[in-house]
């Protein structure tokens, strides 16, 4: 935290379509849903991540304790498919990529969450909660796989917006099975997946299998953090179906509640024209960039360049761009002293609470190191001062 207090922070929340203030009650829930570990953590998955860390830095600077969530989905089908292919067990595909995500995070230096939970931990609770929703009369079984009835949510498609053809188009891309005969609705979602030959399977009151990933986050957040969460949050990509499955569920469980206050999401990070995603291959690893020796630094300021809900291009010019203006900064702090940093201190983070205006928070330390090279020393202690809420509130240790 920084010596000053920051402003209230106000982020764009996807339910609604507008900016809203956040105003937590006690320590700020934050719930991030993380990876599925079958590779290395790209640049867009790092650029999610840096932008809710800046979320977790704007309300510890605003004097708020933060608890933050995050799953890792170390049981799915696309890591089984993955370890199948490389011949690699799957618990020791999912442990090796999870510590890989776990060093580049510290790298990238994203704050920790209080509690990081994998899906093959949280089963007992994914179990509970199955129970919970059975009791509410919000599940049916196809075979022995259990169904959770989208229906059971009054407000159900609320967090996305959509209309019941664009869900169920999204629905059939993004994992779902809207065609699955005998559903009551297209858009049901699995709660529990039975057994299938050569897959892990869990035992549980409704027979051998495991949890749909839906539930996993459901059940993790609710369990770490309660309902009625400050902010949930992930890529845009999770908006529809998870998002939506995961309040679906939560809020049945618990009637009168929200699942969160707020949704929070980033925008997508493409490479060679599409977007950078694992399935097309064209990935850019924050690992590979890392042995190349390339600074975490100028990685994380690269990333901070742009606005975390913007869509955009990762090129090889913004690493080196960015490394040029590492360089330029530190030059400008070996003066020790510089142009006034109060004006900085106050951009900066009124940037950050103004739905985490990275780029502007950016610009104003840009201003600050070209003011202070051209010859304003007036301020004998900006150096320490500009140092601390580059650390403190952009995550830049210089």
């Amino acid at each position: 935290m920084l010596p000053v207090t920051g402003p209230a922070v106000r982020v764009f929340d996807s339910a609604t379509g507008g900016m809203v203030e956040t105003s937590p009650e006690g320590p700020a829930r934050l719930y991030v849903c993380g990876i599925t570990p079958y590779d290395a953590t790209h640049v867009g998955h790092a650029a999610t991540y840096i932008g809710f860390d800046l979320l977790h830095r704007a309300w510890r600077n605003a004097g708020h304790d933060v608890v933050f969530v995050q799953n890792v989905t170390d049981v799915d089908d696309p890591l089984l498919e993955r370890a199948d292919k490389v011949k690699v067990a799957w618990e020791e595909l999912a442990l090796r990529e999870t510590q890989v995500f776990r060093e580049d995070m510290e790298a990238l230096r994203v704050l920790p969450p209080v509690h990081l939970v994998g899906a093959v931990e949280s089963i007992p609770l994914a179990i509970s909660l199955i129970e919970r929703l059975q009791e509410k009369g919000a599940v049916y079984a196809i075979g022995d796989d259990l169904y959770f009835s989208v229906t059971a949510d009054p407000t159900f498609a609320k967090v996305s917006g959509l209309d019941r053809p664009e869900m169920v188009e999204l629905f059939a891309e993004r994992g779902g099975d809207p065609d699955r005969e005998d559903k009551k609705d297209p858009l049901d979602c699995i709660l529990w997946r039975a057994e299938r030959p050569g897959e892990p399977a869990w035992e549980s009151p409704f027979g051998r299998g495991r949890p749909g990933w839906h539930l996993e986050c459901a059940a993790i957040a609710l369990e770490e953090l309660g309902p009625d969460i400050d902010v949930q949050g992930g890529g845009s990509d999770l908006v529809f179906p998870h998002h939506e499955m995961c309040a679906g569920e939560a809020q049945v469980a618990h009637p009168g509640t929200r699942f969160a206050k707020t949704y929070v999401h980033a925008g997508m990070v493409a490479y060679d024209g599409e977007k950078m995603s694992k399935s097309r291959g064209n990935l850019v690893f924050v690992n590979e960039l890392r042995r190349s020796e390339v600074d975490p630094t100028a990685i994380r300021l690269a990333l901070l360049r742009h606005h975390y809900r913007s869509d955009w291009e990762w090129t090889a010019d913004e690493l080196w761009s960015a490394t040029e203006t590492i360089d330029a900064w530190k030059a400008a702090l070996t003066h020790g002293v510089g142009a006034p940093a109060e004006p900085v201190v106050t951009e900066v983070l009124e940037a950050l609470a103004d739905d985490l205006d990275a780029p502007r928070a950016v610009a104003a330390v840009d201003a600050w190191a070209k003011a202070t090279e051209e010859g304003d020393h007036h301020d004998i202690y900006a150096a320490d001062q500009i140092r601390q809420l580059l650390d403190g509130a952009l995550g830049l240790k210089l």
